[in-house]
C-alpha cells in the first residue's frame, strides 16, 4: 500500500530563498504548496517540481492574507505537515526615514501574517498529530544591525513568537522553529553587491568567508521539517557562516 507524501505550504516561494525551500522540500518527497503574488513566477517554480505541486496566489500584506491563505491550503492539500514562514518585507535605510505606513507594512507581513498563519492552521496540525513550522527570521533580530531598525524589531518578534509558540503547542505535537539567514546572495542583496568594497567587506565578518546561498538557508530548512529534528523545538539556527556568534557584526556600514 503507498502511503501520501507529507505537504508542506511555503509563503514567499516565487524567488530566492523561498524558491529554492520549495524546491528543496519537493526533492525530500514533500507535495509543496507555493504561495506568492506573483502567479506567473509560482508557475514557473511549480514546473520544476515533481509531486503535484499546489500554486496558491496570497496577498500576504493584505489583514485578511492569511486566513484566506490557510483555507486554501487546506483545501488543496488535505493538511498541512510542515508550514514555512517565508513570505516578508525588508527595508534599510536612517532610522529618521521612517514612516508609520513603512512600519506598519513591515510588521504586517513579517509579523502579523505567519502568527496568524499559524494560528488558523493550529487546529488541523492537532488534528493531525503534529507538524513542524518554520519561521524565517534574520542575522538581524540576533544582533544589531544599522540602518535596519524597524526590520530588525519584526524579525526579533518573529524569534520571540517562535518560542512562546513551541511551548504552547509542544505538547500537540508541534514543533516551531525559526532560521535566521545572514548575508545571503538573492536579487535582494544585489544593489549592495554593486558597491565598491561591500563584497569583501562582508566576506571579511564571516568565518567562512563566503557569502550564503539559497541552498544553505534551504537545507536547514528541509532539516527542521523532518525527522531528524524531531526532538528539537524553540530554537533559532543561524544559518550565518558563524557571523552572529563570533565578531561584531557590520562594523562597516552594509
Amino acid at each position: 500500500m503507498t502511503t501520501s507524501p507529507k505537504t508542506a505550504l511555503v509563503t514567499g516561494a516565487s524567488r530566492g530563498i523561498g524558491a529554492e525551500i520549495a524546491r528543496s522540500l519537493d526533492r525530500a518527497g514533500y507535495r509543496v504548496a507555493l504561495a506568492a503574488r506573483n502567479v506567473e513566477s509560482l508557475d514557473l517554480i511549480g514546473k520544476q517540481l515533481r509531486h503535484s505541486p499546489v500554486i496558491l496566489p496570497a496577498d500576504l500584506s493584505s489583514a485578511s492574507g492569511a486566513e484566506g491563505l490557510a483555507s486554501d491550503a487546506i483545501k488543496a492539500l488535505g493538511r498541512v505537515d510542515v508550514l514555512v514562514n517565508n513570505a516578508g518585507s525588508a527595508w534599510r535605510g536612517p532610522t529618521t526615514e521612517l514612516t508609520s505606513d513603512l512600519v506598519d507594512t513591515i510588521l504586517a507581513t513579517n509579523v502579523r501574517t505567519p502568527l496568524l498563519l499559524i494560528a488558523r492552521l493550529i487546529p488541523f496540525m492537532k488534528e493531525n498529530g503534529g507538524a513542524s513550522v518554520i519561521n524565517l527570521s534574520s542575522v538581524s533580530g540576533v544582533v544589531g544591525t544599522p540602518n535596519r531598525a524597524a526590520y530588525a524589531a519584526s524579525k526579533g518578534a518573529v524569534d520571540a513568537m517562535t518560542r512562546s509558540l513551541a511551548i504552547e503547542l509542544g505538547p500537540f505535537g508541534i514543533r516551531v522553529n525559526s532560521v535566521a539567514p545572514g548575508v545571503v546572495d538573492t536579487d535582494l542583496w544585489a544593489a549592495n553587491r554593486a558597491i565598491p568594497g561591500v563584497i569583501e567587506l562582508v566576506e571579511q565578518q564571516i568565518p567562512l568567508r563566503r557569502w550564503s546561498t539559497s541552498a544553505d538557508v534551504a537545507d536547514v530548512v528541509v532539516f527542521l521539517a523532518g525527522d531528524g529534528s524531531r526532538y528539537l523545538t524553540g530554537e533559532t539556527l543561524c544559518v550565518d557562516g558563524g557571523m552572529a556568534r563570533t565578531r561584531d557584526l557590520y562594523s562597516g556600514a552594509v
